[in-house]
């Protein structure tokens, strides 16, 4: 485990990142970290746990999933994918939006659903799970407005300043939606043995991750026909981050999050979004390879 951990650490220094990660055998419980318990800003990440919270409340019959919410253009948090991106009015249900808030992390949908919930609710639901370095602050449209209020009169242009970047409070995991890799880890063991949520629910939340749209972070790290992995993005300028589980043909499940980030201001960052899946891949292959050692 040791050689691993030092080769992760080498393909972050590569990638030129600073990078955090904790990888979990969901069956087992063995697992391996680096920097495992560092306080990390989750960005879209945490829109795992607005899932969670929203069918544990569905489970306990709070609320129905088949519930239709109204959108309307200029109402809607900013965002370049789902509902955040359309020109039109739409009603859809509860669920629909969680789809889309995971598959495409629709920004908007997921206010939508926020709302409906409630920022308590979700800290409820971790904290129940026992996710204690975990932490929602502020919706998704208001961490972006911290964003733009931060970067002052010049708006987007001023994000390649790494002195205006520095001062992002949505980078800040002191003000700042947040958790650790283990915290994530956690959560995904959770939903995974069916802990977090009745069974029936925690397959709809599988099924869900299992269809986000993204393969150039996690699941560029296992690129094999039966090896499926589902997960959740999370990006701000300098930081990429992918939480998710990988399972394998044998049985084999893999609870895996890694966080980064870069001193590079560029808003496509290929060689963060690549380790993401690099160190993964070397995290489950070790967890794999002591599974292996320890049937024999």
């Amino acid at each position: 485990m040791t050689d691993a951990v030092a080769r992760i650490h080498a393909a972050f220094a590569d990638a030129g990142v600073t990078g955090r990660l904790h990888a979990l055998d969901i069956d087992s419980g063995d697992q391996l970290g680096a920097g495992a318990d560092q306080p990390v800003c989750t960005a879209s990440v945490h829109k795992l746990c607005l899932l969670v919270a929203l069918h544990e409340r569905a489970a306990r019959g709070v609320l129905d999933l088949a519930e239709q919410l109204e959108t309307v253009p200029g109402e809607r948090t900013a965002g370049p994918t789902g509902v955040a991106a359309m020109l039109d009015a739409a009603r859809l249900s509860l669920r629909d939006l969680a789809y889309l808030m995971m598959a495409v992390s629709d920004n908007a949908a997921a206010d939508l659903l926020l709302r409906r919930v409630g920022l308590d609710a979700v800290n409820a639901t971790t904290a129940r799970l026992g996710l204690t370095r975990t932490r929602a602050v502020h919706s998704f449209g208001d961490m972006l407005a911290t964003v733009k209020e931060d970067a002052g009169p010049d708006g987007a242009r001023a994000l390649a300043d790494p002195r205006v970047v520095s001062r992002l409070r949505a980078l800040d995991p002191a003000r700042t939606n947040r958790s650790t890799p283990r915290d994530m880890t956690r959560l995904l063991g959770a939903v995974w043995r069916d802990e977090a949520c009745t069974p029936e629910h925690g397959a709809a939340m599988r099924r869900i991750m299992g269809l986000q749209v993204w393969p150039h972070r996690l699941a560029s790290g296992f690129p094999f026909d039966d090896v499926h992995v589902a997960g959740k993005t999370g990006s701000l300028p300098t930081l990429r981050n992918e939480v998710g589980v990988v399972e394998y043909p044998d049985g084999g499940r893999y609870a895996v999050a890694v966080f980064t980030r870069t001193a590079h201001t560029a808003a496509t960052l290929p060689a963060a979004d690549a380790v993401i899946g690099t160190a993964a891949r070397i995290a489950v292959d070790a967890l794999r390879a002591k599974a292996f050692r320890s049937s024999r």
